[in-house]
């Protein structure tokens, strides 16, 4: 074993190497399609008083597995799923620059989104948090208009009156089914699920999955090459730390549902690029905001941060911040030599074999975490995914299943 140097605490290395446990895994995480660093995040809440060390270190590893997760989830997101190219313009806007053969440049674009968004996020998350501790009393007195407010801004940025009505059909389904669904307490063999994780499989996953039985899967991919200028790439994933924020504030305001907020203050139309610019951004700088809401308001926004809250370690602002730089320099470099491998090996296999399989995992997924109610929840909640591409609406408008706990 390598001697300690003098001078260099104990508890740092320990904080250091919980740190590096979270990225990896988050890395597993990020690159499982259906698995989230939040359901790390609570099996490791559930652990904390065996585990040796100070709660600080564990509290870095659920961190750093949050921040690396929001960078890869973008991998196994680009490479299944994709449909025909028939669909595609229904369909994500990742798997649009995949049929295009632009795959590779669509991850060095998710990469400088989260990590120049991390940036921004850390330079103006403290006036923020100032400003938000100011008006978040009113905010949450008038949380239901202003989710109102979002709701309506989504369904007019429809093109179409016959989209916007479907997507206001869209709306009232999701919002149906959390009403029906989010109070439940399903038990699973791994008692780290809950709800969500079959919830979010059965309406983002497994949809995606049944489009693309019918594709051609990964087409050869051309140059990683980014066609965005600077000053676009700069803008989009500012905007996207603007998502974030919007994000780790305010409850049920997804980062894509940021993302379609902000981006219309972005000058010059990016298309597909800008917005999965904005949307990795917005992911990365929920993570941030997310910290910074928890530290200062004692309210945690997402599912790591509650097992943070939980687990009681969030105990040196210092060290988490620190732990957010480590985490997002290793996922950026992550994205760029693991997802270009990812795309190439995915390309190889028989694509329709891949989206079953991938399916089964999500099915067994939603088990392992909520049990036979977990396989109902899955299943009802696929059906209600497929509406939006049967309408010919964005699929955001599925996050209204959020809603109803909010408002009600």
């Amino acid at each position: 074993m390598l001697p300690v140097p003098a001078g260099v605490p104990t508890v740092g290395l320990t904080t250091l190497g919980y740190a590096l446990l979270g990225v990896a895994l988050g890395t597993c995480s990020g690159l499982t399609p259906g698995l989230h660093a939040n359901n790390f995040a609570l099996l490791l809440a559930s652990v904390v008083p065996v585990l040796p060390g100070p709660t600080v270190a564990l509290g870095a590893a659920m961190l750093a597995a949050g921040v690396v997760h929001t960078f890869l989830d973008v991998v196994p997101a680009l490479a299944l799923g994709v449909p025909d190219p028939a669909t595609a313009a229904v369909t994500l806007p990742g798997h649009r620059l995949v049929l295009d053969g632009r795959g590779r440049e669509a991850l060095r674009l998710s990469a400088l989104g989260s990590g120049l968004a991390v940036v921004v996020a850390l330079v103006v998350a403290v006036p923020v948090t100032r400003a938000v501790e100011t008006v978040y009393p009113t905010l949450r007195r008038h949380l239901p208009v202003l989710l109102a407010a979002v709701g309506t801004f989504l369904v007019g940025t429809e093109p179409t009156w016959r989209r916007r009505f479907g997507a206001v059909a869209t709306l009232g389904v999701a919002a149906g089914l959390g009403w029906l669904v989010l109070d439940l307490e399903p038990t699973g063999p791994v008692a780290a699920g809950g709800v969500l994780a079959p919830l979010f499989a059965g309406l983002f996953g497994a949809p995606v999955l049944i489009e693309a039985l019918s594709g051609r899967g990964v087409p050869p991919q051309a140059d990683p090459t980014v066609t965005l200028d600077r000053r676009t790439v700069l803008g989009t994933a500012t905007a996207g730390a603007g998502a974030g924020a919007l994000v780790g504030y305010l409850p049920g305001v997804s980062a894509a549902v940021g993302t379609v907020l902000v981006l219309p203050a972005v000058p010059g139309r990016s298309g597909a690029r800008g917005f999965l610019v904005a949307s990795s951004g917005a992911s990365t700088a929920n993570t941030v905001f997310a910290l910074f809401a928890l530290l200062a308001l004692g309210t945690p926004r997402t599912g790591v941060m509650v097992a943070m809250e939980r687990a009681d370690t969030v105990a040196s602002a210092g060290v988490l911040l620190g732990t957010v730089c480590l985490a997002a320099a290793v996922g950026f470099a992550l994205v760029v030599s693991v997802g270009d491998a990812y795309l190439r090996t995915v390309g190889r296999l028989d694509y329709g074999r891949v989206c079953l399989a991938t399916g089964g995992l999500l099915a067994g997924l939603a088990y392992l975490f909520a049990g036979s109610l977990g396989l109902a929840v899955f299943a009802l909640a696929a059906v209600v995914g497929l509406l939006p591409p049967a309408l010919g609406v964005r699929r955001v408008h599925l996050m209204a299943v959020l809603a109803p706990p909010i408002v009600l």
